[in-house]
C-alpha cells in the first residue's frame, strides 16, 4: 500500500468514513496469475513475474487497495513447508501440501521450526528483500506479515477430519500441536518484522475457525490466536470465510480490528454480534457473483449492499473472502464503478 492509503486505513479502523467508501481485494496466487495471464508455477519460481502481476494489478486499478500487498507466498505450501510437508506444484493448479502426522502419537516429536532456514520462508523473505526496492520505486510499502492461522496449519499436518476428530478424542495431544504451531508463528511474523521495518499490520487466515462450536473455538482457537495477536502492530488483520456467527464476539477481544468474512452472516448481523468494534471487509459474493456474474449483476450487488448499509463507518467493499479464480478485469471495474455510482 502506499503512505495514503495506510493512512486512509488507519482512519476508517478508527472509524472515520470515506466517500466514496474505500474497495480493497485479498489478491494471491488463486487469481492472480491466471488474470495476469501466467500459469501459477511461472507465478511461484519466477520473481521477475511475480512482480509484473501485482505492477499490472496496481496498474489495472489505481483506486483499489490490494491486501496484504505484493504478498510473496508458495500457497498453502507456504507454511506446512517448514514441517518437511512434501509440497505438490501442478503447472497450473494450486500448490499443496501432503500431511505429516498419521498417528497423534507423532505430535510428541514434532519440533518448532526455525523460519529463517526452513522450508519455503527463506525464499518468500528473499523474494521480497529482491523485491523491495522495485516496491518502494511504484511508491509503496511492505505492510503486513502474512500466515496461516494455527487451526489451518494443524489441519494441514494432520488432515481436516483427522485433525477435527482429534480435538474430541485426543485434546491434549493436539494443545500440544497448536502450541508447537504457535511458537513457529510467532518466531516466523516476528523474523517478517525484523526484516522490513515497514511492517505495521498482521493478516492471519484460519478457516477452520469456522468448523468450530463456540466452545472448541474458545478451547482450541482463542488463546493461541490472542496470543499471535498480542503484538505491537497497529492493524491486526483476519481472514476466515467460513462460518463465523459462533466466534466473531470473541474476534475484538483477541486484538483483530480488520476482518474479512464469507457469505455465511449478513452484514448487518456480524455488526450486532461484535458491537461493531471490527471494521468488514467484504462481503460480495465471491464466485457466484464476482466471478461468475455479468458486470450487470455485480453492479446490481453493490448497489444492494449499499443500500441495506447506510452506516458506512468500519466498512471496506469487497467480495466475502480473498478473490476467488475468475474474476474479469469487467467484473473488477464494474464493482469500483457502482461504488462511486451508487454510494452517494
Amino acid at each position: 500500500m502506499t503512505n495514503p492509503q495506510w493512512q486512509q486505513l488507519l482512519a476508517v479502523l478508527s472509524g472515520e468514513t470515506m466517500q466514496p467508501p474505500p474497495v480493497a481485494f485479498i489478491i494471491d496466487c488463486p487469481w492472480l496469475p491466471n488474470w495476469h495471464g501466467v500459469t501459477i508455477a511461472d507465478y511461484l519460481s519466477s520473481e521477475t513475474i511475480w512482480l509484473e502481476a501485482h505492477r499490472h494489478a496496481l496498474a489495472a486499478f489505481p483506486d483499489v487497495w490490494f491486501l496484504p500487498g505484493f504478498w510473496s507466498e508458495f500457497g498453502m505450501c507456504t507454511e506446512p513447508s517448514a514441517f518437511g510437508s512434501r509440497c505438490q506444484f501442478p503447472r497450473n493448479e494450486f500448490p499443496y501440501a501432503d500431511r505429516i502426522i498419521t498417528d497423534v502419537a507423532q505430535i510428541a516429536d514434532l519440533a518448532v521450526p526455525d523460519p529463517a532456514t526452513d522450508g519455503l520462508l527463506p525464499f518468500m523473505l528473499n523474494r521480497l528483500r529482491w523485491a523491495e526496492p522495485q516496491i518502494k520505486a511504484l511508491g509503496h510499502e511492505i505492510r503486513f506479515s502474512v500466515s496461516r492461522g494455527p487451526l489451518n496449519v494443524a489441519t494441514f499436518l494432520m488432515g481436516t477430519t483427522e485433525f477435527l476428530v482429534a480435538l474430541k478424542t485426543d485434546p491434549e495431544p493436539t494443545h500440544r500441536l497448536l502450541r508447537v504451531i504457535t511458537d513457529y508463528l510467532k518466531r516466523w511474523h516476528a523474523l517478517q518484522r525484523q526484516t522490513f521495518p515497514t511492517i505495521d499490520g498482521m493478516l492471519m487466515l484460519d478457516d477452520i475457525v469456522g468448523f468450530l462450536s463456540e466452545a472448541d473455538f474458545i478451547e482450541f482457537g482463542l488463546p493461541y490466536m490472542k496470543e499471535l495477536y498480542a503484538t505491537d502492530v497497529t492493524v491486526k488483520f483476519f481472514h476466515n470465510d467460513a462460518a463465523c456467527a459462533q466466534s466473531l464476539k470473541h474476534y475484538p477481544g483477541i486484538g483483530i480490528n480488520l476482518y474479512n468474512p464469507g457469505i455465511q452472516t449478513p452484514l448487518a448481523e456480524m455488526r450486532r454480534l461484535c458491537d461493531h468494534g471490527l471494521t468488514i471487509l467484504g462481503t460480495i459474493p465471491p464466485r457466484d457473483v464476482l466471478a461468475k456474474g455479468t458486470p450487470t449483476e455485480v453492479r446490481a450487488a453493490v448497489q444492494q449492499l449499499l443500500a441495506e448499509t447506510p452506516d458506512r463507518s468500519r466498512l471496506i467493499l469487497s467480495c466475502a473472502g480473498g478473490m476467488p479464480p475468475g474474476v474479469s478485469t469487467e467484473n473488477i471495474r464494474a464493482f469500483c464503478d457502482a461504488v462511486r455510482e451508487f454510494a452517494g
